[in-house]
C-alpha cells in the first residue's frame, strides 16, 4: 500500500527496543515537527480551502500524539531529552525542487510530507508487530494507523491541487530517491526514521 522501495531492516525493532528513551524521544519531536508541518502549510496555501480543512485537525491529532508519547516517557520514568537533527528529512527535503510554480512548490511539500508519514506508518507497524513490550505493541498500532492515513491525505491533496500525473511521477522519484537514502543511512535504533 506504501509504495516504500526498501523496507527498513528488522534489526531495528531490537535496536529500538534498546533505546526505548531515545527512540521515545525521537518519536516526540517527530510529531511535533508533523504538527508544524501542516500549519505551516495551512499559513503558505490558505487559498486551499479543502487543504485548509483537512489538515487543522491533523495539526491538533498530531499534537494529541506528542502529548500521548510524554505521557508515555512519564509512565516508564523516562525523560524527554533533546531533539536532534533528523537526517532522513533533511534529505527529503534537499530532494524538493527548488523554485517552480506555486503549486509545484506544494507538490514537493506533500510529497515530502507523505514520505515521512508513510516510513513512520512502516516503522510503527514493526514495531507494533514485534516489540516485546505488550502494551507498547498495542499502542505503536494506533501510530500506525494514524499515519496511513495522513500518508494517503498528503497524496490525495497532492493529486486535487497539482494533477494526478504531476503526482504519480513526482511520487515515483520520491520513492526510489528515498530508497536510496534509506540504504546510505546508518540504522539506529534511535531514530524513527
Amino acid at each position: 500500500m506504501l509504495g516504500l522501495k526498501l523496507p527498513t531492516d528488522p534489526r531495528w525493532v531490537n535496536l529500538a527496543e534498546k533505546s526505548l528513551e531515545e527512540i521515545l524521544t525521537d518519536h516526540a519531536y517527530c510529531e511535533q515537527k508533523a504538527a508544524t508541518s501542516c500549519i505551516s502549510l495551512i499559513q503558505a496555501y490558505p487559498d486551499k480551502e479543502e487543504l485548509v480543512r483537512k489538515l487543522a485537525p491533523i495539526v491538533t491529532e498530531e499534537w494529541g500524539h506528542f502529548r500521548m508519547v510524554l505521557a508515555e516517557l512519564d509512565k516508564r520514568g523516562l525523560k524527554l531529552g533533546r531533539q536532534r537533527k533528523d537526517e532522513y528529512v533533511n534529505a527529503l527535503i534537499a530532494f524538493q525542487k527548488k523554485g517552480g510554480s506555486r503549486e509545484e512548490r506544494l507538490l514537493e511539500k506533500l510529497l515530502t510530507c507523505a514520505l515521512i508519514e508513510a516510513r513512520s506508518c512502516e516503522r510503527f507497524r514493526l514495531l507494533s508487530l514485534h516489540i516485546a513490550d505488550e502494551d507498547l505493541r498495542g499502542w505503536y498500532h494506533k501510530f500506525m494507523v494514524s499515519e496511513a492515513g495522513h500518508y494517503r491525505l498528503f497524496i490525495d491533496l497532492a493529486k486535487k491541487y497539482c494533477g494526478e500525473e504531476a503526482t504519480r511521477k513526482r511520487w515515483q522519484e520520491y520513492l526510489d530517491y528515498e530508497a536510496e537514502v534509506m540504504r546510505r543511512l546508518e540504522l539506529r535504533g534511535d531514530r524513527m526514521h
